[in-house]
């Protein structure tokens, strides 16, 4: 049913934009947060699952299940700070942090808020017309 899809692809979107808010979150929660020598810190990103076109996406294919996005940890790209007084700096005096961009993940989070608050707009929508096209059914 078209609907079924409708409330589909929505749930997808809502879930998408809430790990994508979690990952940005996690990232910039990392930001100043040294690493132990010889260890690296792990980002967090949203990776969707290879889809085959609109229909797989939105679950109205009937080749299996529907991709889901799932949280991804990646290797972070370090900055050295030097700091020989740190309990966690190498033997010469360099502390490891994660390089994370902020200005790109502040973005995100306000991009992921937007796009979470329109996806429950059009869930909420969707549901009110639905529940309005049952109440119509049941008075003739």
């Amino acid at each position: 049913m078209v609907i079924d899809s409708i409330f589909t692809a929505s749930r997808f979107g809502l879930q998408f934009e809430r790990l994508r808010l979690e990952a940005a979150s996690h990232n910039i929660a990392i930001a100043n947060t040294p690493s132990a020598p010889g260890q690296t810190a792990r980002l967090m990103h949203v990776a969707v699952p290879y889809a085959a076109g609109f229909d797989a996406a939105i679950g109205a294919s009937s080749h299996g299940r529907q991709a889901q996005p799932a949280l991804v940890e990646t290797d972070a790209t370090e900055r050295k700070v030097r700091d020989p007084s740190d309990p966690l700096a190498d033997t010469s005096g360099m502390v490891s942090y994660p390089k994370v961009d902020m200005v790109v993940e502040m973005g995100t989070l306000v991009e992921a808020g937007r796009a979470y608050e329109a996806n429950v707009r059009a869930f909420n929508t969707l549901r009110s017309m639905s529940l309005r096209a049952l109440d119509l059914g049941n008075g003739s």
